[in-house]
């Protein structure tokens, strides 16, 4: 056995002996996968095999569509048969509303590549005669998909990577990482059998690896423990359960009918495939437990735990329902086996939370479906420096470490395990382990009729409904066309556009930059000219491969002192990257004193016409009617001022393009300013504002957001931003975002679509019925009174006045590309005095 290796990957399941085979294709010559037992002997052993491509994300669906192309060509590179049955996925709906969510899916189906195709009731029962379907609407079909057999998928990468050189260790255990400096030193441990149990023994050696991969799966806490970190993965028990032949299946085949398809009856939750005559059903019920969640017990190896009937009788009923033949087919065999779960449900990929060349892959519960996209993916990432695809929405650190509970995580795990079936409507908020982390203004905010959302684990409102509104308020008004918000939405973005409104931003991350080295530092860091003190600046920091890695504003209190602020939802994604490269290039600059101070400042966002009328109400100052005029607060600049007894850090700025202000404020006077503000501004007939309004509204501004149109797969430049890159001085990933040139364009679009829906910033852009883009945000123009979105096209066809055509509801409606900030495009608005 090596000691000494460039990529150590611990954990020879699916996952890891992808990302080993991967990293020695793409050239790494030096890698060693480490297994604790045998290759699957952790949940690849008892997993399904299913290969969905039904994915609601767009860099999931590009991992599983990977995945499924590249599970193909196994057998001819390796001449192991991978036991991949393209049998097909076949998507059933009984409601209306569950077609409509399959026809949202389509859209990132189709701007992925995806093909799909769509089936009625009577295509279904023509093809499948076995299926019951006069209950069913209609059906989403993949026929490029379908199962494989776990064990022998990962058995045919693992002969594939060792074919390009790398060394595969069975039956040694990690059970130390220490950083020394350059590489990792991590402490191996000799496993042996002992009385029916794998237990170390006294027999250890310490490999030496530049870079570590943890691929750990159900063993994913102690490996957390070990690297003293947090990650929320944490196993759900999955039962399946495999039954005798069904007559009526064995005489279909016996007449020479294909396999039939994996048939997913979503409004069951449940899933059947064939199985040598008869069936497996698969369950994602209400009730099933998390496990392991300090970690798996030494006796646990290739074990299961008992079935639990009960809690599957509703769903096994429901199959038989669907499938009458099999209802006198008897049980022949069942799995109730640990599967690893997230809160969210996606993946934990990319690097370690504060650690140098440690990289996850942890958190996976579909992942033999995900395994070959994940190597592929994370392999480009640890290479090259960055993956083709965005991968933010899988980073480890979009879970704050500083908030983050066992107890959270496993309770959400079980939310998000029986939410699988569940309608995946794009304005869900789960609500399990809810609220948690409150701004001070919370119970007042409720009481006016708040409905919130949840970012980072902070409560926000998303929108103010009914005074009176049932617990149940938002979870029914959820909907894949104009749900039930969406009145109030509206009258809120039209307040803003008429009158005043009134926001919550305390979600913000913030953090105050300083020290002697601080403006070397933020000017190499960043890509515009840093502001003049007392001014504020739009900026970007960009990735080694030239593309957007955060969204900044920054604030210069003083010469050499700066408050940057950034997007809630990526606090700790932000943190860890602005951190680490404070601690690399330290030594460059000069002393750089970095701190957090998310939860010491609250922020209040004013906007409207009328804002400044409201604010004139409570300033505090010698001259009041001058304070907040053009002259002495002009646009785009931050003043200090008092508001009543509040002290104030006041921002010329507004995300929704109206004239405004944010209002920064410590933290434990936020109730008294938010008194102070609603009182103010009654007079003046201020409305209270929630998220979603603000997304129409930045929308007819064309401002930008991370993580839909700014993200690590394209450049500022790419995102139409140039006035915030400064191309006279040198910044990091200057040059390689030069080399990038212009790929794709961000444009603004107005749609005349249906009358009963918005985009959502997932659909396709087709010009002659070929898809020349995407879109990547949606929503309804109060401006304009019709729909709005923003997405990515062909550099050709970025001009103003270009004629698109956008499918929703698998219709196409007529778009068309307007200039940038089609509201107020002078920005006369935000800087009419006063």
């Amino acid at each position: 056995m090596k000691t000494q290796v460039k990529a150590l990957v611990v954990g020879g399941g699916a996952v890891g002996t992808s990302i080993a085979y991967h990293l020695a294709k793409a050239g790494w010559d030096d890698v060693m996968l480490l297994e604790r037992d045998e290759l699957t002997s952790g949940s690849t052993w008892h997993a399904a095999g299913l290969l969905p491509l039904f994915n609601m994300s767009y860099a999931t669906t590009h991992i599983h569509d990977y995945s499924v192309k590249f599970y193909k060509t196994l057998e001819e590179e390796t001449g192991l048969n991978a036991g991949f049955a393209v049998v097909g996925n076949l998507r059933m709906a009984q409601t209306q509303e569950r077609m409509d969510e399959y026809m949202l899916y389509a859209s990132t189906a189709e701007t992925v590549g995806v093909p799909f195709e769509w089936l009625t009731p009577e295509q279904i029962k023509e093809r499948w005669p076995l299926i019951r379907t006069e209950d069913l609407k209609g059906a989403i079909y993949h026929n490029t998909d379908g199962y494989i057999n776990p064990a022998d998928v990962t058995m045919a990468m693992a002969k594939g990577a060792r074919q390009r050189g790398v060394e595969i260790v069975r039956k040694w255990q990690a059970d130390g990482f220490h950083w020394n400096g350059s590489a990792w030193e991590v402490t191996v441990t000799k496993m042996v059998e002992k009385g029916g149990n794998l237990v170390p023994s006294d027999e250890q050696q310490v490999i030496t690896a530049e870079h570590v991969v943890t691929a750990s799966g159900n063993h994913v806490q102690r490996t957390a423990k070990m690297l003293g970190i947090k990650m929320p993965a944490i196993p759900v028990e999955h039962q399946f359960i495999v039954m005798d032949q069904d007559p009526a299946l064995v005489e279909w085949r016996g007449a020479g009918n294909g396999e039939h398809p994996v048939i997913r009856d979503a409004d069951a939750q449940s899933y059947v495939r064939e199985e040598r005559g008869g069936w497996i059903l698969g369950v994602y019920e209400k009730g099933a437990p998390a496990c392991f969640e300090h970690g798996v017990p030494d006796s646990f190896r290739a074990d299961l735990f008992p079935l639990d009937l009960e809690r599957i009788e509703e769903q096994y009923m429901a199959m038989i329902h669907r499938v009458p033949s099999c209802e006198e087919s008897g049980l022949k065999d069942d799995f109730n086996g640990p599967i690893c779960y997230t809160p969210d449900g996606n993946p934990l990929v990319g690097p370690a939370p504060g650690l140098e060349n440690m990289w996850l892959a942890e958190g996976f519960s579909f992942g033999i479906t995900a395994a070959g996209g994940t190597g592929y993916y994370l392999a480009q990432m640890m290479v090259d420096g960055e993956a083709e695809i965005d991968m933010a929405s899988l980073d480890p650190k979009r879970y704050g470490q500083d908030w983050m509970t066992t107890e959270y995580a496993a309770r959400k795990n079980e939310e998000c395990y029986d939410h699988v079936y569940i309608l995946h409507h794009p304005d869900e908020e789960r609500e399990a382990c809810r609220p948690l982390r409150t701004a001070p203004a919370f119970d007042r905010q409720k009481a006016a009729g708040a409905q919130f959302g949840c970012v980072n684990g902070f409560e926000r409102p998303n929108y103010y409904g009914p005074l009176d509104a049932p617990d149940s308020f938002d979870r029914e008004s959820r909907s894949f066309r104009r749900g039930g918000w969406w009145e109030y939405a509206k009258a809120e973005a039209e307040a803003i556009r008429e009158g005043v409104g009134l926001l919550d931003a305390t979600a913000f991350a913030k953090h105050r930059i300083s020290g002697p080295g601080a403006t070397a530092f933020l000017d190499w860091f960043t890509t515009n000219k840093l502001p003049k003190v007392g001014r504020i600046n739009l900026t970007y920091a960009l990735t080694e491969a030239g593309t957007t890695r955060t969204e900044y504003t920054i604030v210069r209190v003083a010469e050499d002192d700066y408050y940057l602020v950034s997007a809630g939802a990526w606090h700790a994604y932000d943190q860890g990257y602005l951190y680490k490269a404070i601690m690399e290039n330290e030594h460059r600059f000069g002393r750089i004193n970095e701190e957090d101070v998310t939860t010491k400042w609250g922020v209040f966002a004013i906007a409207g016409p009328k804002s400044r009328d409201v604010l004139n109400e409570l300033v505090k100052d010698a001259d009041p009617a001058s304070v907040l005029s053009n002259k002495r607060f002009p646009w785009l600049s931050m003043r200090d001022i008092e508001l009543g007894m509040c002290p104030v850090r006041a921002i010329r700025v507004a995300y929704t393009g109206e004239l405004g202000w944010e209002l920064h404020h410590p933290i434990e006077m936020q109730n008294y300013l938010w008194d102070q503000l609603v009182a103010a501004g009654e007079k003046h007939g201020m409305k209270l504002v929630g998220g979603r309004a603000q997304n129409w509204l930045r929308q007819e501004k064309s401002y930008r957001a991370f993580g839909t149109e700014l993200g690590r797969d394209a450049t500022p430049l790419e995102a139409g931003l140039d006035r915030f890159v400064d191309l006279e001085k040198d910044f990091h990933g200057k040059a390689a975002m030069e080399a990038v040139g212009i790929r794709s364009k961000c444009v603004t679009v107005l749609i005349d679509g249906p009358e009963d829906a918005d985009p959502w910033g997932r659909e396709a852009l087709l010009v002659d019925g070929e898809k020349i883009g995407r879109l990547t945000s949606g929503g309804y123009s109060v401006a304009f009174g019709k729909q709005i979105g923003m997405g990515y096209v062909r550099p050709d066809l970025a001009e103003v006045g270009t004629k698109l055509k956008v499918r929703m509801f698998r219709e196409l409606w007529d778009a068309e590309v307007v200039e940038d900030s089609p509201y107020d495009p002078k920005n006369a608005v935000i800087r009419v005095d006063g």
